[in-house]
């Protein structure tokens, strides 16, 4: 896993650009933060930062820990089906 040396302020500035691409990846189903990392091609510390932010505003929700130490986050409007 790569990390970044950005500034956590500029990356929080991404959030509202990278809903969409996160959004897509996530619409075939679940993935982990790693997951979404590896599906956008953007480092998983940055990720990090993002997913956060939109679970905490309700795009997203976190599912059941897989047993192998991520949670698997899911579009809310998935999880509500």
């Amino acid at each position: 896993m790569s990390q970044t040396l950005r500034d956590p302020r500029e990356i929080i500035r991404e959030e509202m650009t990278m809903h969409g691409v996160i959004t897509a990846a996530l619409a075939d189903g679940p993935l982990t933060v790693p997951q979404i990392a590896e599906a956008i091609g953007r480092p998983a510390d940055e990720v990090v930062f993002w997913v956060m932010g939109m679970r905490r505003y309700g795009h997203l929700v976190e599912l059941a820990d897989e047993d192998d130490g991520y949670f698997p986050y899911a579009l809310a409007k998935e999880a509500s089906k």
